[in-house]
């Protein structure tokens, strides 16, 4: 069962209702205060709200019982699937702080707080075989180091993107365009229930709605939204991967491409983006790099080379205690043992909060001294005198 389910019908309600856009919704939202409020307002009071003139107001008041509520969330239980609102504790941080999050959105699996900790991989559908091996690369490499990665599980560079990150056994948000009782495109059903089962996959659009073109542009800023990072691998001038690239922008996120060869025209979206200023990428070194956060938290280690780290290559032996750690470091360091332990654990035990936890991880991981398990589990690597 949906939890607190009043609540989300009355969101439902509203967020249905005709001439009701993301943007409008939190205008409405803001100015009187609750979900409630909105759908018991007059005509006269709606259009005291920006952007709602007369028309807008009457479609509200016309359309608030349309949607057919009930249908909906019994077709959500049915597809194991949670509806949630920005206020509940499980909607992303990140997306939150976008212009126009999405008042509601549908869940099957589970968003954690590591997935603060995003990078979104994006691309064309039609990718050349270089594209494939370069979305799944550096997917692995990251998700293996601890990020989360995002994508919109379309053909090409989309899925290659989440299937490195299954095979490094990380975590992976796919953000669909149509509804969750429909997968697109549907060759793509065995890797929706992969993701769903080790990630999340997430939409905005009721849980019957298609995969229609109309949708996409707004998905893209989900994706967006959801990361700190975008990396652009291989997409035409105006595609769908460079809308993602202008979200990211708007959004005061960072933007990465991935050059390709020069006479190929799937090289022209990235090598625009890097023509106008976003970062060319190479390696995991250079993603991290680039990460405001981690240049100024951990830039006396940054330089260590990640792909020696996740590539699952025993690193040489440690004498743990000649290690110069920060306090948080050694905290979360003396959590860990040759054991599996999970991030919440760690998490409750140093009362360090998650996003501090997460990136200290990453750094952890960085020196090679821990090792990232399948399931946002850690341990510590094998000491010299054991």
């Amino acid at each position: 069962m949906q939890e607190n389910s009043e609540n989300i019908r009355n969101w439902l309600r509203l967020v249905r209702c005709n001439g009701v856009g993301p943007t409008i919704f939190m205008r409405l939202l803001k100015h009187f205060g609750t979900v409630d409020a909105v759908l018991n307002a007059s005509a006269t009071g709606l259009e005291k709200v920006d952007g709602v003139g007369p028309k807008t107001a009457e479609q509200i008041l016309r359309t608030k019982n349309n949607f057919d509520i009930d249908k909906e969330i019994e077709l959500a239980e049915k597809f194991d699937t949670a509806i949630i609102n920005l206020e509940d504790e499980r909607y992303p941080t990140l997306l939150k702080k976008i212009y126009d999050p999405p008042p509601v959105l549908y869940v099957k699996g589970d968003l954690v707080a590591s997935d603060s900790l995003a990078v979104a991989i994006v691309g064309s559908r039609g990718c050349s075989h270089y594209g494939s091996e370069q979305a799944s690369r550096f997917a692995h490499l990251l998700a293996a180091a601890g990020f989360t990665i995002v994508s919109g599980m379309a053909r090409g560079i989309d899925s290659a993107a989440h299937t490195g990150a299954l095979s490094a056994g990380g975590r992976t948000i796919a953000v669909q365009g149509c509804g969750l009782s429909r997968i697109f495109p549907p060759e793509n059903k065995s890797l929706f229930e992969k993701i769903s089962q080790s990630g999340a996959c997430i939409s905005e659009l009721p849980m019957g709605y298609e995969p229609l073109a109309e949708n996409f542009p707004a998905r893209n800023r989900i994706i967006a939204g959801l990361c700190l990072a975008t990396i652009v691998i291989e997409a035409m001038p105006r595609s769908g991967a460079l809308l993602t690239a202008k979200a990211a922008l708007e959004n005061d996120r960072e933007v990465m491409a991935v050059p390709g060869r020069v006479d190929s025209p799937l090289s022209k979206g990235p090598h625009s983006l890097i023509k106008q200023g976003a970062r060319l990428v190479e390696s995991v070194d250079d993603v991290i790099e680039t990460l405001e956060f981690l240049k100024k938290e951990f830039a006396d280690y940054v330089a260590v080379s990640a792909a020696q780290t996740v590539k699952n290559v025993e690193m040489p032996l440690f004498d743990f205690s000649q290690l110069k750690l920060t306090e948080d470091e050694r905290k979360i360091f003396d959590c860990l043992d040759g054991e599996p332990v999970h991030v919440e654990q760690i998490i409750a035990e140093t009362g360090i909060p998650a996003g501090k936890v997460n990136a200290t991880l990453v750094a952890l991981r960085l020196k090679g001294i821990i090792k990232n398990l399948p399931g946002n589990f850690f341990c510590k690597k094998v000491m010299n005198n054991e």
